[in-house]
């Protein structure tokens, strides 16, 4: 806990006169003070980060978010949007001092237009859900995290989510075309519009992973995708991680871009088997998941070109998925693998870096050899296809020597990710988790671009304050010193409630 849990008495009082202005704004049953319910909304996904919100909002129009943000511009309150709460960098974490503005119950999908190829929707809609309303018209939403049963379409846009098949399909960023947004002074404007093809800066791609740092989204616009002809689905075993990392970059390198490549760990697998019995091959150190998609005499040359690379590589076992049951069930492994994790230890770390493919093998090793000196075991899921590591660092949460030393190997992995030419997020974002780690990545002239866009967008700073950047570069925020009103507010340039 940081000193945000311990709001001063004038934040108290501001949140104390913002509540029945909310209530009006949203409704009564709309608005949570009661100290034991605002615990259900103290962290997201990455439960080591928690602070319970000081009040929580949930609206069900984009007006009513609208109106709520005017009234925190007003009075100087800061203010966070969490969608499902399925985010692992605690991008949603609230402040004590501040509101949580939920997006939950703003889940209508507006519109299926198939012959444009479009969604759009609010951004409590499942990622899953675009998907099943789209399968009628023979379309699918081809972004699909590990959480898409439950996570958000409003968080996807926040952390420009991207899952097993980005590989081929892309990230939120390429397939999101309008965006209906709340700025941080409360206004209501659209970015985009809808086509992908407007002329002029592309706001959108700006404020897709921006971590809700720029605005509240309040509809999507999105691309839909064919449905392929074929999809068939590959199951290969490794000895070991290298010998799989190897067969990734030679996958890669004959020019074939499977749907999707994913790998497992020994110890993964073990974690996998305990909690869903997915059968995978026994003694396997490493299992590779490829996916290929596309017309069907593509697909069957594909599949036949990936087998004989995974054997000249040393697969010992590839099993290849007869129907959409057996693909289902090679997929249940890795789809439920950062929950089973937890039947082989309740706490760890998820990370989250990023190598290039060729230097798979060399990473892997080295965050073996890490993980042998500290002490601690370290769990290897990933999207091979792309280099998205998703080392999962195991501890004893009762040990704080433990825990502080799981730290310590999170931040070396990442370590490793840069040095290698790597990245210390590829899709689950910065967040309160990793701001810390900017300056290992970027210099002090980067770090005051991005914070230029970010103060264009909020220069009051009252938007997700305290996340992605390193404190204290949060537009002119100064720790324990409340803020003014937002500028244009002071001078009297825009008139709230």
């Amino acid at each position: 806990m940081g000193a945000q849990d311990q709001p001063d008495p004038g934040t108290f009082g501001a949140l104390v006169r913002l509540a029945p202005v909310l209530a009006e704004i949203c409704g009564q049953d709309a608005v949570i003070s009661d100290p034991m319910e605002l615990r259900t909304y103290e962290c997201d996904g990455l439960t080591s980060h928690r602070c319970a919100p000081g009040l929580v909002v949930l609206p069900e129009t984009a007006g009513q978010v609208a109106a709520v943000v005017r009234a925190c511009a007003q009075a100087a309150v800061p203010f966070v949007a969490r969608g499902s709460g399925t985010g692992l960098s605690g991008g949603a974490l609230p402040r004590a001092d501040g509101l949580l503005i939920v997006t939950a119950r703003m889940r209508r999908i507006i519109e299926i237009d198939p012959a444009s190829r479009r969604a759009v929707v609010e951004p409590g809609v499942t990622n899953l859900a675009v998907s099943t309303a789209a399968r009628p018209f023979g379309l699918f939403y081809a972004p699909d995290p590990s959480s898409q049963q439950v996570c958000s379409i409003g968080g996807n846009v926040a952390e420009n989510s991207g899952g097993a098949h980005c590989l081929k399909h892309g990230f939120t960023v390429h397939h999101v075309t309008g965006l209906e947004v709340v700025t941080p002074m409360g206004e209501l404007t659209w970015l985009g519009d809808g086509t992908g093809a407007a002329p002029g800066y592309d706001l959108i791609g700006a404020f897709t992973g921006s971590e809700g740092t720029l605005g509240i989204v309040t509809k999507v616009v999105v691309k839909l995708t064919p449905i392929p002809q074929a999809v068939t689905t590959l199951l290969a075993a490794f000895s070991t991680t290298g010998h799989g990392g190897a067969a990734v970059s030679a996958i890669i390198g004959a020019g074939l871009l499977p749907a999707a490549i994913e790998m497992m760990d020994a110890l993964s697998i073990e974690a996998a088997e305990a909690s869903v019995a997915c059968r995978y091959p026994q003694g396997a150190g490493a299992v590779l998941i490829v996916e290929l998609d596309g017309p069907a005499g593509d697909v069957a040359a594909e599949v036949a070109a990936v087998r004989a690379l995974c054997e000249q590589e040393g697969s010992f076992e590839i099993r290849e998925a007869a129907d959409p049951a057996e693909r289902a069930a090679i997929w249940t492994g890795r789809k439920s693998a950062f929950a089973a994790v937890g039947r082989i230890s309740p706490a760890y770390i998820v990370q989250d870096g990023v190598v290039p493919r060729t230097a798979l093998p060399r990473v892997l090793d080295r965050i073996s050899e890490l993980s042998a000196r500290a002490g601690i075991r370290v769990a290897n899921v990933f999207h091979a296809g792309d280099g998205n590591l998703h080392p999962l660092v195991l501890f004893d949460d009762a040990s704080a020597e433990q825990a502080a030393a799981a730290e310590e190997l999170s931040g070396a992995i990442l370590d490793e990710c840069i040095s290698n030419g790597g990245s210390i997020t590829g899709e689950h974002g910065v967040g309160a988790d990793k701001s810390k780690y900017m300056p290992r990545m970027f210099g002090p002239d980067d770090l005051d671009t991005m914070q230029l866009l970010r103060c264009a967008f909020d220069p009051a700073g009252l938007c997700n304050p305290g996340k992605i950047f390193p404190t204290p570069r949060l537009c002119g925020e100064v720790p324990g010193v409340r803020r003014g009103s937002h500028p244009l507010v002071a001078t009297g340039q825009v008139e709230l409630l």
